[in-house]
């Protein structure tokens, strides 16, 4: 299969230089200064492995025809303008492994429902200063058709996938997996900023678990509202998180992260990340998004609100 990566993140960085290895045929869109360095050096990946292997490195989109599969890894902010560079594609099966739920209907305008399929990625990394994409949490790449059918294509991709050593997985209820990864991406991502700490931190800390757990709470209202079910389990549990008490919910969380404080004490969520190096973060497209739906749908979410209202300004200010 032919793969294109869009966007040259950790994430897309990761999953680019695994497929290279494993000798795939694979085009890592890139730009600017980021597509000059990977073109020269290699990419290179330390963390859980560490290696530097050549990738086809592409800064023109406009040069190439077509994918067996795309997949779309950059930041929420850049996607209508990442996907006006790829429009022209003839795609076989296109995902996005960002954060948010926006992604599917905006894939579906520019390629055809058909070929969209439902992703959640959980790998966990950041582009550190070299340029080296540095892997720190081999969680799975998940998919699954949006109709909820079991299907050959996703089947040959997580072979495909798995076979390159990255971690995958097929989902039945691929909706379910992307609302429980946003519900949960959504409550730490607030406290990662706001605390400027690593994510065991805040997590095993009674205080900032509340606020986390509440995020979480009032955001779960939209996938509930849409009979769309959070699953049950790690990393979160958020089925629980909707039935039991806020307490109960708390302590759960504090139980998380003092596991993760045990495997991955040094990860700071990506959010934070963007934070660090002085750059944009997603708010509109995600905490924006949650707050928008909730007023269409009559319901209350305060804590995510007043949450969007720093975030947004802090964001605003970060461009200054």
């Amino acid at each position: 299969m032919r793969f294109i990566v869009l966007g040259a993140g950790a994430l897309g960085t990761v999953i680019a230089a695994y497929l290279a290895r494993a000798g795939e045929d694979v085009a890592l869109i890139a730009r600017g200064v980021r597509a000059e360095q990977l073109a020269k050096e290699g990419v290179t990946v330390t963390g859980l492995e560490d290696f530097t292997v050549a990738v086809e490195i592409v800064d023109q989109p406009a040069s190439l025809s077509s994918a067996d599969v795309l997949i779309l890894a950059t930041k929420t902010y850049d996607t209508a303008a990442a996907i006006d560079a790829v429009r022209h594609l003839t795609v076989g099966s296109v995902f996005s492994i960002q954060n948010g739920v926006m992604k599917n209907s905006q894939l579906a305008e520019a390629f055809g429902e058909a070929a969209v399929l439902g992703a959640v990625g959980m790998l966990g990394g950041a582009v550190q200063a070299d340029g080296a994409a540095n892997y720190a949490m081999a969680n799975p790449i998940i998919l699954g058709e949006l109709s909820g059918e079991m299907s050959p294509r996703v089947d040959e991709i997580i072979k495909t996938l798995k076979s390159a050593k990255l971690p995958a997985a097929v989902s039945d209820n691929i909706l379910s997996e992307e609302w429980s990864k946003f519900v949960g991406w959504l409550g730490i991502s607030a406290l990662a900023v706001l605390t400027r700490a690593e994510t065991w931190k805040f997590l095993a800390n009674a205080d900032t678990a509340r606020i986390a757990a509440r995020v979480m709470r009032e955001t779960a209202q939209l996938p509930r509202h849409l009979g769309i079910p959070l699953k049950a389990g790690p990393p979160f549990d958020l089925d629980a998180v909707t039935s039991l008490g806020e307490d109960e919910v708390v302590a759960l969380l504090n139980a998380r992260g003092q596991a993760q404080g045990k495997t991955a004490p040094n990860f700071r969520q990506s959010m934070l990340q963007d934070v660090d190096k002085g750059k944009q973060f997603e708010v509109e497209e995600t905490f924006g998004y949650t707050v928008r739906e909730a007023e269409k749908l009559g319901l209350s979410v305060p804590t995510v609100e007043t949450c969007y209202r720093v975030l947004a300004g802090l964001n605003r200010i970060q461009k200054v």
